[in-house]
């Protein structure tokens, strides 16, 4: 089997290729066995296959499925109340968002009126300060005011 090997050119190399050949099986001998069962093991099924061999088993009968128990219907009443329900909870959930967004749109404009308070009260404080170093149109000392029927009189 072996052969001479023959050179290659430069650069080149051949690959080793291995040839594995299948070695047929010896025929099984055309023996049937027959097996001898007891009384209280049930039925078995038994086949000779052409080679000879015989392929031994319990015959399976085929499952049934159960019968479906027929579901008894549900009521109108039931399904109005489950519905009820169901629309109740979602008028809840509703009702709780209001409240959570007027609740938080009264505190953004409590803020937003707070922050005008501090800005003016600030600007007033500034031109009060600021006007013993000259008179301008916007100048009033608060000792001089006078109110009189709830009008300022400055």
């Amino acid at each position: 089997m072996n052969e001479p090997v023959k050179p290659l050119a430069p650069g080149r190399r051949e690959a080793t290729v291995e040839v594995h050949r299948p070695t047929p099986l010896a025929p099984m001998p055309s023996v049937p066995v027959v097996p001898v069962q007891p009384g209280t093991i049930p039925a078995v099924t038994s086949i000779v296959l052409p080679d000879g061999r015989v392929v031994t088993g319990y015959a399976l009968e085929p499952a049934k499925a159960e019968p479906v128990a027929a579901k008894p219907p549900v009521s109108r009443a039931a399904v109005n109340i489950a519905l009820g329900g169901i629309g109740f909870g979602a008028v809840c959930g509703g009702l709780f968002l209001l409240t959570a967004f007027v609740t938080a749109l009264t505190a953004l404009i409590t803020q937003l009126v707070t922050l005008a308070a501090v800005i003016f009260g600030g600007w007033v404080a500034v031109q009060v300060f600021s006007a013993s170093g000259h008179r301008g149109v916007n100048t009033f000392h608060i000792r001089k005011a006078v109110f009189k029927r709830n009008h300022f009189h400055g």
